[in-house]
């Protein structure tokens, strides 16, 4: 598997709820720890098994190297993470509430400089791998040419629009899985998304653009799935969330028991330090 995408610090502030527009909270709390969307699929699908490169960029300095060595920890292939100078690496702002809701503002510094030519030196992993990861924390030309890339040698292509974005009309029809949350699918079709029958109305939507299988997730309301093989609503299980940070980028990168090792990271705190193996998913069955 190789993953085209983002690696940022988490600077992590936790409060009793979220602040209402122009208003300071005091917190109870702070922490740092690596993220990014790209990075925490990438340690997601490598705790869950898979053998996984990174495509993606760093600066060069003390954040970068933290980012770059938590990658190689996983046993992450980070020969084309790069290294670039005087450009900081990504941070995101997030704050955490009591109940688990998460903001995020994400300042995308080396992020911002993945280029297609960077891409294009690594277009042999993507020509290997079984599947391609893509988000929208990197340039869209990168996600573009990383994904024309794979389509090109017959590599599975797994898009998650985060940050939601509008995307060009004839990128659906290379995006074997489609994974969105509530809003995401909003901004790409205009359906306001609160329950499993609106986001029938968006995943068929996205369908007719295109796209092969589309994915919903609706938080504690499940996911609804849409492919060729046919549509369903799967409940999600019953768990006490503490932080959904990295919740959807464990989910992106686990298909097969997608569910379960998102509900297990959704109990614990933090971006990376919240993504389970696969021996804790296999031990810990949760109850929908």
């Amino acid at each position: 598997m190789v993953v085209a995408g983002s690696t940022n610090m988490d600077l992590v502030v936790r409060a009793a709820r979220l602040p209402a527009s122009g208003e300071t909270l005091i917190g109870d709390g702070f922490e740092t720890c690596p993220g990014g969307k790209g990075a925490n699929q990438a340690i997601a699908a490598a705790r869950l098994g898979a053998s996984v490169a990174m495509i993606g960029c760093v600066g060069d300095d003390a954040v970068g190297t933290t980012l770059s060595d938590s990658l190689a920890n996983d046993r992450i292939d980070i020969a084309h993470v790069h290294r670039l100078p005087a450009i900081p690496s990504g941070i995101a702002m997030i704050t955490v509430a009591a109940d688990g809701a998460n903001t995020i503002v994400v300042a995308p510094g080396a992020n911002g400089q993945l280029t297609p030519e960077l891409i294009d030196a690594a277009a042999h992993l993507i020509a290997d791998a079984g599947m391609l990861i893509c988000q929208l924390e990197i340039p869209l030309d990168a996600v573009r040419r990383a994904i024309d890339t794979a389509v090109r040698h017959g590599t599975t292509v797994l898009l998650n629009p985060a940050p939601a974005q509008p995307l060009p009309g004839d990128l659906y029809a290379q995006i074997d899985f489609l994974i969105v949350n509530e809003t995401e699918a909003h901004v790409l079709t205009g359906i306001a998304v609160s329950d499993a029958a609106t986001a029938c109305r968006a995943a068929d939507a996205l369908r007719t653009e295109g796209a092969r299988t589309v994915i919903v997730t609706l938080g504690a309301g499940g996911v609804w799935y849409a492919g060729t093989d046919g549509e369903a609503h799967m409940v999600a299980p019953r768990v006490d969330a503490v932080d959904t940070t990295a919740a959807g980028d464990t989910f992106a990168s686990t298909i097969a028991f997608a569910q379960q090792a998102a509900a297990l990271s959704v109990m614990r705190r933090s971006a990376q330090t919240s993504i389970p193996t696969r021996a804790e998913v296999d031990a810990q069955p949760l109850a929908v």
